[in-house]
């Protein structure tokens, strides 16, 4: 008995040893023309106008994965399904080999499966500059808490110039800011993000790890992320982004490594599209898995290989920005990025001291097809976060918080300046940096200025002339002038003062010139609109 019990024990871990990932790439989308019909059912509004407002039109990576499909792949033999994506049209499931194998043969409308083991798929072989390291799990968070010491975050602003933002009144307001983490424990009870809760800016979230609304528990390291961003201890700590709105989606599982976190970080992402979120950040990356036949190379990080980087291009693509951790393995033999910072419009983030020095630790670009990564970097190393349990300021070490940092003033920036696109903003910041016309393997193109990138921005439109008809100056302190080309009164204008939100603030009827008083007014972003008759035209003022 003892020995049947045995042989059973083992036949069992062998079957379990012999479950494969993999995901399965369908052709098509039947149902493609009646969800274009009616966009709302993919989108929410909010979403829809981020893609008006880049010229970004719908197309079927927007509709949902075919559901009979879905139901078939889920209901055959020996078949798990554990994840789905719409922009890549496909599912992650888990199972043995052969069974998985069954499904190109049995489905007509499986189109191709790629094994997380590339060395099982059809398609690819391990060859010798591609063979896998072997790799003992460890928690990829571990070692990110250091010292206590309690204080606040100015360097981590004032590194980047983003208190200037700040100063003007951009601080996140109406930017939607989506974390992607492994989880967020004690967000709902700290102080330090009291604010947000009593202010409502915790728009939603959700744990794909175990598919519920729990997302206020797991790991700490997204708590720890999201202070970065959105905290705030008056006179001990305030975020880079105070006033925006946030979802937090947990997507990672922080005791083990494996292939499936890639699909919900996916999921996640297209949660984030369709609920019309302006930036993403992410703080995590994918190199190595618990089996070593699912780990990546060097050769991998070339953009276009690993599903979750191909996921992430795509969500650029919709028109958000996507601030990703380049990584901690600058010291290790791994050395470079982690995917999906390896994607070309994934914004990397590399990690310097406070005094602007290089940490160690930040991962090493180019990728593997020649591209700089990271793009930029922040402060991340001995920086400031929110400890989860005492809900005090400490510090930590990590792109983790380089990227949180960064993604906050990215936000600020893109508030201030609305009709620029995503591609838009990402450059401008690039330009800004130190290293911009000298980049290197590990600083990228160095560290932004975002006062330098808001100055360039705004003298684009010192003097903006439309239709014969002039505003000036432009920044303004107190009053500026709107005057006409040509004088003659059949040529006046109805005016109109916006807030960046829309509200009216200012509503001036037949101007012909005009001295505009805005003393009271904050300093900020405010749109002028122009009619006349069915012609209109908006110019962004700019309140010093």
């Amino acid at each position: 008995m003892k020995k049947t019990i045995t042989l059973l024990v083992f036949l069992l871990s062998i079957q379990i040893f012999a479950q494969e990932d993999a995901w399965i790439f369908l052709k098509d989308k039947p149902s493609a023309s009646t969800f274009m019909a009616n966009p709302l059912t993919m989108l929410t509004q909010r979403a829809l106008d981020r893609r008006t407002k880049q010229s970004i039109a719908l197309d079927e990576k927007d509709v949902p994965v075919e559901v009979t499909y879905y139901n078939q792949i889920k209901s055959a033999s020996g078949i798990t399904a554990l994840a789905k994506s719409r922009w890549l049209n496909a599912i992650h499931v888990q199972g043995a080999k052969a069974d998985i194998d069954n499904l190109l043969t049995n489905f007509s409308f499986v189109e191709k499966i790629e094994f997380a083991n590339r060395a099982l798929s059809a398609r690819g072989t391990v060859t010798k500059n591609s063979q896998r390291k072997k790799h003992q799990h460890q928690n990829k968070f571990e070692n990110s808490a250091t010292t206590f010491n309690y204080g606040n975050a100015k360097n981590q602003i004032e590194m980047l110039k983003g208190e200037t933002l700040h100063q003007k009144g951009f601080t996140g307001n109406n930017m939607h800011i989506a974390v992607i983490d492994a989880g967020f424990p004690n967000v709902n009870t700290l102080e330090a993000f009291k604010r947000l809760r009593d202010n409502n800016q915790i728009l939603g979230g959700y744990d794909f790890v175990n598919r519920n609304d729990n997302f206020y528990g797991a790991h700490n390291h997204g708590t720890n992320v999201l202070s970065d961003i959105g905290a705030y201890l008056d006179g001990d700590f305030i975020g880079t982004a105070p006033d925006a709105s946030f979802y937090l989606f947990r997507t990672e599982d922080a005791a083990r490594e494996v292939p499936l976190e890639e699909s919900l970080w996916v999921e996640a992402a297209e949660r984030a599209d369709s609920l019309g979120v302006d930036v993403i950040n992410s703080s995590l990356g994918y190199t190595t898995f618990d089996n070593s036949n699912y780990s990546y190379t060097y050769d991998d990080m070339d953009g276009k290989t690993t599903f979750i980087t191909r996921g992430a291009e795509i969500g650029v693509s919709r028109g958000m920005i996507i601030v990703n951790s380049a990584g901690n393995s600058g010291s290790s033999a791994w050395r470079y990025m982690g995917a999906p910072s390896d994607a070309p419009s994934v914004f990397s983030i590399g990690a310097v001291n406070a005094s602007g020095t290089i940490a160690s630790f930040s991962s090493f670009g180019p990728t593997s097809d020649g591209r700089v990564k990271p793009d930029v970097l922040a402060h991340g190393q001995n920086v400031y976060v929110i400890d989860h349990i005492s809900g005090n300021a400490r510090t930590s070490n990590g792109t983790s918080f380089s990227s949180p940092v960064m993604a906050g003033v990215i936000a600020c920036f893109w508030q201030a300046f609305p009709d620029l696109t995503n591609m838009e903003i990402m450059q401008k910041i690039r330009e800004s940096a130190d290293r911009y016309t000298n980049p290197t393997d590990q600083h990228g193109y160095g560290i932004p200025n975002f006062d330098k990138a808001y100055s360039e921005t705004l003298s684009v439109n010192d003097v903006a002339d439309f239709g014969g008809f002039k505003v000036f100056p432009n920044p303004v302190k107190n009053t500026f002038t709107l005057q006409l080309n040509n004088t003659d009164s059949s040529e006046a204008l109805d005016v109109v003062i916006y807030s960046v939100l829309g509200k009216e603030l200012l509503n001036i009827k037949n101007a012909t010139a005009k001295e505009i008083d805005i003393t009271s007014f904050n300093s900020g972003l405010y749109l002028v609109k122009t009619s006349k008759g069915n012609q209109h035209k908006i110019v962004k003022l700019i309140k010093e």
